[in-house]
């Protein structure tokens, strides 16, 4: 009995360790033959709390809109407008230049995907997501040279 569990457990530690792990998963890996450069962009921290995602409470004690064009609109808290979950690798960006989709690596943070959409990432802007406020404030604001891999057909 022990001579047939002992192969088996190997082999699923050896699956396990190659997997990796999830910055090196399918959802920040580069599309094949997708068109690359090295910019140089600002970089900026935030995470899903009210101050960095514009959003309050009202006196039904549901998430709105803070400010703005929508205010008191209902607010699905950590929802990207693209409709994924953030998480550690979420990017916000401006759309018109970084499309939903678009791989970076930054350096000292890793692998990301533009998924969101900032009222401050625009242009060569770009908003990393963190899970606590602590680390998005940690983070601050820092100019990086990233590399892009651009959605085909982009």
């Amino acid at each position: 009995m022990q001579k047939f569990f002992y192969p088996l457990i190997i082999s699923i530690a050896i699956f396990l360790w190659s997997s990796g792990c999830a910055t090196t998963s399918k959802r920040f890996t580069p599309p094949r033959g997708a068109r690359s450069e090295i910019l140089t962009l600002e970089t900026r921290g935030y995470c899903p709390c009210g101050k960095c995602c514009n959003w309050k409470r009202n006196w039904y004690g549901r998430p709105v809109v803070a400010s703005g064009p929508h205010k008191g609109k209902p607010k699905k808290v950590g929802i990207t407008a693209s409709g994924v979950k953030a998480k550690k690798g979420t990017i916000a960006a401006d759309t018109k230049q970084f499309p939903f989709g678009t791989v970076m690596y930054i350096p000292d943070y890793g692998y990301g995907r533009v998924e969101d959409r900032g009222r401050s990432a625009q242009g060569n802007k770009i908003d990393l997501f963190f899970k606590k406020h602590k680390e998005a404030l940690k983070w601050g604001v820092q100019v990086k040279k990233v590399k892009v891999w651009y959605p085909p057909g982009k």
